[in-house]
């Protein structure tokens, strides 16, 4: 009887020890630490650990090639920034704010005298316009900014926390 009770009480623990490892390994969806655009591709990768996460087609700002110099270039800006903050009341559905201009940025406005520009945000489709979805890809028609579909946008949402660098290439 010691022996059967023993062997339960093993076979028990096996059990219990993997339901916790399956429960650590289905628990949440990865976080991302890193965004990355490649503006030419016109693709958004996040990233976790160096392992790529998900990728998603998208639309730039009708003018795409090159860095943003000034206000209303209608640019995508290039260089590092960082996920700064999120507008869940955005005219596009959703928002994830970038901190669009850093020093350079403004340094290179400054000397060419004119304002840098600001807002730009990853974003969803126009309110009321979700149903263009995957169609948004075929021209770039953002002020700068970084388009994706309203589903896309709340995926990412849930993936990138506030203060995930994003890196943007040409």
């Amino acid at each position: 009887m010691v022996i059967f009770m023993k062997r339960c009480l093993k076979v028990l623990s096996m059990l219990a020890a993997l339901i916790m490892l399956a429960a650590v390994g289905f628990a949440a969806d990865p976080t991302a630490d890193k965004v990355l655009v490649e503006k030419k591709a016109r693709r958004l990768t996040l990233l976790s650990n160096g392992q790529v996460l998900k990728t998603y087609k998208i639309s730039l700002g009708g003018n795409p090639e090159g860095p943003k110099q000034r206000e209303g270039d209608r640019k995508t800006p290039e260089g590092s920034y960082i996920i700064d903050g999120r507008n869940p009341r955005s005219g596009y559905h959703l928002s994830l704010h970038i901190s669009y201009p850093n020093e350079k940025d403004r340094k290179r406005a400054k000397e060419l005298g004119v304002s840098p520009g600001g807002q730009i945000m990853i974003h969803g489709m126009k309110n009321g316009y979700g149903w263009i979805g995957p169609f948004h890809t075929l021209y770039n028609w953002t002020q700068g900014c970084i388009a994706v579909t309203d589903k896309e946008i709340d995926e990412i949402a849930s993936l990138v926390p506030d203060g995930t660098p994003i890196e943007i290439r040409p």
